[in-house]
């Protein structure tokens, strides 16, 4: 028997925490799973003791744990693509110069006639930036004529 009773010890690193699963005999002859985390050197540790009768048991949650999980980030990642998919597409018919122009909803102003209110919807959707002196024609609408 080796030191401290370890049988056998085996070592994953991932990023800055190390795992270390050692199997290890007590002093009655109970074997045993010691898994042991560690963060940034040996500075904090934790460890948890499986013993070989709960093993299967303890394996068994394991395994559920793990299926749930995948099962999970499946489903999350349907569901975004599903988002975004559904996105691209509100946002694509718009963008989208074969097809016509979304219509805007117009609002009046306190004391505007609806004639006048709708000219001024019209004069939005022309592409003409009314800024005082100089009007500028968007480039969208000048590329399209």
């Amino acid at each position: 028997m080796a030191i401290r009773g370890e049988l056998y010890t085996n070592q994953v690193k991932v990023d800055k925490r190390s795992y270390f699963f050692n199997v290890k005999e007590n002093r009655n002859g109970d074997v045993f799973l010691q898994v042991v985390e560690s963060k940034g050197g040996e500075d904090e540790r934790h460890a948890i003791v499986i013993f070989a009768d709960e093993m299967q048991q303890f394996l068994s949650g394991m395994e559920d744990s793990l299926k749930f999980i995948e099962k999970n980030r499946k489903e999350n990642a349907k569901a975004k693509a599903e988002k975004k998919a559904a996105k691209e597409a509100k946002y694509s018919a718009s963008a989208n110069k074969d097809s016509a122009p979304a219509k805007k909803t117009v609002y009046r102003r306190k004391g505007e006639s609806r004639l006048v209110a709708e000219k001024r919807a019209e004069r939005q959707l022309d592409g003409v930036k009314r800024t005082g002196k100089v009007h500028v024609i968007s480039k969208r609408k000048a590329n399209e004529e």
